[in-house]
């Protein structure tokens, strides 16, 4: 009896809970299901990438009255500089600047040259010019230097891109640097003693010595920027270039004498560089004395060697023109080339030390 009454009792009980339970559902909505649903359609707002001018705007709408606030937020965005979506204008080539170091440029190596040749070349020549055997002796003698730069570079360059110059600089060093003195004189001698009328063995040994050569500037075109690399050579033609109009222009074997003078400045230029193998690493002053005798006297050295090196080819020419000897502009240009490498060597490192400074 008391079955059949609980049964009949359930929809009458259901009925009076009903609002009861429906308040329970309502707050528990407003629980955590509203509050995945607020997280998931909330836009967070994001003010790290606001410009400037939108800032500046939005807190002087909000600090000046509603009447004098458009006027002075436009005038404020339009005088203010760019904001973040703001693209930057681009930069115009200064095309003026490039043509003013070149002139000045051409002054100065014009200017140079003129000083050179007052200085240096105040007597003529006798003969009224260069005669036309030893005006194309030279030219001939200046064509085999700029093919065998030629090939230095190139080579040096492959040397680099191949990874041969990391071999070598990984191997023992007095290794590299004994094997490599031995080949580059090697191959020099035997250039200088084939005749030049056997063409193929002379240009192969000439070729091998300036791939021997190569070896030796192979890390600076590894370690150094391509641009101070071309002003050293800039420069370095350009000296060569005036020292050489100076010689070819002056009175015959006026320069011939400097010959020994020269020899012993190399000599004491070799020493200097090899003192710091001997000198301790605390004499810093005498360090920096060997370096600069090193840097700045073998400049002057090597300058002084291309004036000689050139009267050596005209003199070399009056005598292959009257037969004494053979003609062999082969011989003559190994002698210019390692004026022109030296040179451009210590060109780099200059360079290279004025960019430190200013660093």
């Amino acid at each position: 009896m008391s079955f059949t009454i609980t049964v009949r009792q359930g929809p009458a009980r259901l009925a009076s809970r009903l609002p009861q339970i429906s308040k329970a559902a309502a707050r528990s909505s407003s629980g955590p299901a509203s509050f995945a649903r607020a997280f998931h359609q909330s836009t967070p707002k994001n003010s790290f990438f606001t410009s400037k001018t939108s800032l500046l705007s939005s807190s002087l709408v909000r600090a000046t009255p509603k009447s004098s606030s458009n006027s002075i937020v436009a005038r404020l965005v339009g005088a203010s500089g760019r904001g973040y979506q703001t693209s930057a204008p681009p930069a115009a080539a200064d095309g003026g600047s490039v043509i003013r170091k070149l002139l000045v440029g051409g002054a100065i190596f014009g200017g140079t040259l003129v000083a050179i040749n007052v200085v240096f070349n105040r007597e003529t020549r006798e003969d009224g010019g260069m005669p036309p055997f030893e005006r194309a002796y030279l030219n001939n003698t200046f064509l085999h230097t700029g093919l065998g730069i030629g090939i230095i570079g190139l080579t040096a360059r492959q040397m680099v891109q191949s990874g041969f110059v990391y071999r070598i600089m990984v191997t023992n060093p007095w290794v590299m640097a004994i094997g490599g003195l031995a080949l580059s004189f090697g191959t020099m001698i035997g250039t200088r003693a084939i005749d030049p009328d056997n063409y193929v063995p002379k240009y192969a040994l000439w070729t091998a010595f300036n791939a021997t050569q190569a070896a030796f500037v192979a890390p600076l075109i590894a370690f150094v920027p391509g641009a101070l690399l071309a002003r050293a050579g800039l420069y370095t033609v350009a000296m060569m270039g005036s020292i050489s109009f100076v010689g070819a222009t002056a009175k015959q074997e006026k320069y011939l004498y400097i010959g020994g003078p020269l020899l012993a400045g190399a000599a004491i230029v070799a020493v200097s560089g090899l003192a710091p193998l001997v000198i301790p690493a605390t004499a810093v002053r005498a360090l920096a004395l060997t370096e600069s005798v090193w840097l700045y006297g073998g400049l002057a050295l090597f300058g002084g060697f291309t004036l000689y090196d050139v009267q050596k080819v005209l003199y070399h020419a009056r005598l292959a023109e009257r037969g004494v000897i053979k003609r062999d502009p082969v011989n003559e240009s190994i002698s210019l080339e390692l004026d022109f490498l030296n040179i451009f060597i210590r060109m780099v490192q200059i360079l290279m030390m004025q960019q430190n400074r200013r660093k």
